[in-house]
């Protein structure tokens, strides 16, 4: 994909996980890389191996995140891509999600989304275009019990992504990736504390493995780059062909949680 050389991105929770290995795809594609993330330390150590700009900021504050897309785009001289992938939820049921749980599930996944391409569309019309690439999450097309915010907001990154898709097209295309059970710090607690699940989705995975974050990275790359030049407004699930036997986490939720003796909402 060497037409990606001299483009200028921007990844969001570029300190870990997809976001990591999305910067370091990109790098090695010759795309100038701006590293945001909310510990500022991640963000150095994804920046300095990959030889990009560091930022620190959180996603959910308007203000913050407008400033360092701005620093990206004077220090980068622009920028023609926008990938829009911080992210953070647990499990709980329903009706015991506080609301001040509620809106921070939200707000990180969905809205932040929405500030991120909010605050870096000029860039990528002032420069004749680019690529978009948000987060959602198989959570938000085939949701499980126990995750109600997050595939909420999941699900409303696939609807946004189509919406900017209608908005900015043919200048800007926009795309979504939809991981299924990926290896990082959001599914350690998982894939780490529960005895045989990591077998469990061996098995029920068509691929029979778990998901590392450079699978997504490497379909996050490809929809930024001319290969997927017709391809706008689409959500690719990226999930081994697990969701074709069901959700994600399904029955985690009733084995863990349903049923303790604990006070309503």
């Amino acid at each position: 994909m060497t037409e990606l050389q001299g483009a200028r991105a921007l990844v969001t929770g570029g300190g870990s996980g997809i976001g990591r290995a999305t910067c370091r795809a990109l790098a090695r594609r010759g795309v100038a890389v701006a590293v945001l993330d909310l510990e500022d330390d991640r963000a150095e150590e994804v920046a300095t191996e990959v030889g990009g700009l560091a930022l620190c900021a959180d996603v959910t504050d308007v203000g913050a995140l407008a400033t360092a897309v701005e620093q990206a785009a004077r220090r980068l001289g622009g920028l023609s891509i926008l990938v829009a992938n911080a992210g953070w939820s647990t499990m709980e049921g329903l009706a015991h999600w506080s609301p001040e749980q509620w809106d921070e599930i939200l707000r990180i996944n969905l809205t932040g989304v929405w500030n991120t391409i909010r605050a870096g569309i000029g860039h990528l019309l002032a420069g004749g275009g680019g690529a978009i690439v948000n987060t959602a999450s198989i959570s938000g097309t085939r949701p499980s019990a126990g995750e109600t915010p997050y595939a909420a907001a999941k699900a409303g990154v696939v609807a946004l992504t189509a919406s900017a898709a209608l908005e900015y097209g043919p200048t800007v295309r926009v795309n979504a990736v939809a991981p299924g059970m990926i290896r990082t710090g959001l599914t350690s607690v998982l894939l780490e504390g529960i005895e045989d699940i990591v077998g469990h989705y061996q098995r029920i995975t068509p691929m029979a493995r778990v998901g590392e974050p450079e699978d997504v990275a490497d379909v996050i790359v490809f929809l930024c780059s001319e290969q997927a030049r017709f391809i706008t407004g689409q959500t690719l699930v990226v999930d081994g062909g697990m969701t074709l036997h069901g959700a994600g986490v399904d029955g985690l939720f009733d084995r863990f949680f349903r049923g303790q003796d604990r006070p309503g909402p």
